[in-house]
């Protein structure tokens, strides 16, 4: 067999690196990952702002009340759409051929070692929202997972400790001091998201640990790794939530904007 370009090997990994960002159109996968039992189930689906799990009725309940701004309607639909079919096309088929090869058990331990790898987000988003308690408990998790639980492929804080996690990005900061979500916007492949959690991404891109990796190709492949796998932990949940859309656009954008309102109320 030839030797595959150095080059098509690169644009293939940032392509998928790219796509897999699919947060918003396959379970804005957090804001975490992967569920071993219950609790973990809960912690991994913490981590990243559209990831979590959510209660759609409890959700929708006050969405009459709650205004949602949305001068970009036009664009977010065509967006949605855009981010819809490239998560069908390239992030599910890329998952789901990973997941095929790779048992559950060691899929569920990569989730926990990325996710081990972000405590610098959580642990200083606590302490911006003067949660001295939380935080003190997320770095405590990181040492304890990081040794025992060798390098956070293990969670035993949780198992044997009952320390468990508390996820806070710098949107909900952002959202605990009082600033309002803004307009709505759909962003390329990362999904749906407003103004103050587009803006919450940029301290929290910088403080994850990956962004440091001096090799492009190995932070890119990491990426690209990382979102794969957790894509393959939570394929058909997406699809499920899509059947009970009348209307694909509205039905995200109402879901993310109650879900991380609840999360800043929390």
């Amino acid at each position: 067999m030839g030797k595959i370009p150095r080059g098509s090997v690169k644009s293939l990994l940032f392509l998928i690196a790219l796509t897999a960002f699919l947060s918003g159109c396959g379970v804005h996968h957090s804001r975490n990952d992967d569920p071993v039992n219950d609790t973990v189930q809960k912690e991994a689906l913490a981590a990243q702002p559209f990831e979590d799990e959510f209660d759609l009725e409890d959700e929708f309940e006050d969405a009459a009340s709650a205004e949602i701004i949305d001068p970009l309607s036009g664009y977010n639909r065509v967006m949605t759409k855009v981010n819809d079919k490239v998560y069908f096309w390239l992030l599910k088929p890329t998952a789901s051929g990973y997941r095929a090869v790779a048992p559950e058990g060691a899929r569920l331990a990569v989730g926990r070692f990325f996710r081990n790898l972000l405590m610098p987000v959580r642990f200083t988003n606590n302490l911006l929202q003067l949660k001295p308690k939380q935080a003190s408990i997320e770095l405590a998790r990181f040492v304890f997972n990081s040794t025992v639980g060798i390098l956070g492929f293990f969670d035993p804080a949780a198992k044997h400790c009952d320390l468990q996690p508390y996820p806070e990005d710098f949107g909900q900061t952002l959202g605990y001091y009082g600033v309002g979500s803004g307009f709505h916007i759909v962003l390329p492949l990362l999904g749906p998201s407003n103004l103050r959690d587009t803006i919450g991404l940029i301290p929290d891109h910088f403080l994850n640990p990956i962004i440091y990796v001096e090799d492009s190709e190995v932070r890119l492949a990491l990426r690209a790794y990382k979102q794969v796998n957790q894509t393959s932990l939570h394929i058909g949940e997406y699809e499920s939530m899509k059947k009970d859309a009348v209307d694909l656009y509205p039905f995200l954008r109402d879901s993310y904007e109650q879900h991380r309102n609840k999360q800043i109320e929390e």
